[in-house]
């Protein structure tokens, strides 16, 4: 799946629930990563349950590696959540949850992509090209195994799940106030 995006949207499933308000605009959830690499499958995962949710006005789009097609996919959006696999050195399963409209992606998480070019990367490009979405959410999910063929590990699957409920929950409740930065910890 590396270097092909798949788009889907959120309203296309024929269960879909009862509408739930959102974000003004359109929002646009990414899934970074290859289903065939291990921990590396963690965003798709995560957007693949959100996708079943069927949220209305919510388009959920599947990345393998391309992330110059993400600045494209931005411009018909204020509101863009990515989701990626990262490999920092902390534990397995860890969250790590950026809101990097309002400044540069830390230094110390720039050079943690599983991909050539990273998300920070493409994001800080974006920016520099005023092509970045008003509100932009990151969350990347600590990797372990990488490997061509090997199996998501637990921990991963966990984080991503949880990734995804709270995704789920914050466009379930966009008027909520904001919630404080999260600390990066292990997914137990």
């Amino acid at each position: 799946m590396r270097g092909r995006a798949r788009r889907t949207s959120g309203t296309d499933a024929a269960s879909a629930g009862p509408a739930a308000p959102l974000p003004a605009g359109r929002v646009l959830v990414v899934g970074m990563g290859n289903t065939l690499r291990g921990d590396d499958a963690a965003g798709v995962l995560a957007a693949r349950r959100i996708r079943s949710a069927a949220l209305p006005g919510v388009e959920i789009l599947e990345a393998g590696g391309a992330l110059t097609e993400l600045l494209d996919a931005w411009a018909a959006h204020e509101h863009v959540v990515l989701i990626d696999a990262v490999a920092s050195g902390a534990r397995p399963g860890t969250i790590h949850r950026l809101a990097v409209s309002e400044g540069p992606v830390p230094a110390e998480l720039r050079q943690h992509s599983t991909h050539g070019m990273g998300v920070a990367d493409a994001i800080e490009l974006a920016r520099a090209m005023r092509r970045l979405p008003a509100r932009v959410m990151v969350y990347g999910i600590e990797g372990d195994c990488f490997d061509p063929g090997a199996p998501v590990t637990p921990a991963v699957r966990r984080a991503s799940a949880k990734v995804a409920g709270r995704i789920l929950r914050d466009l379930a409740c966009p008027s909520a106030p904001p919630r404080a930065p999260e600390p990066a910890v292990p997914d137990a």
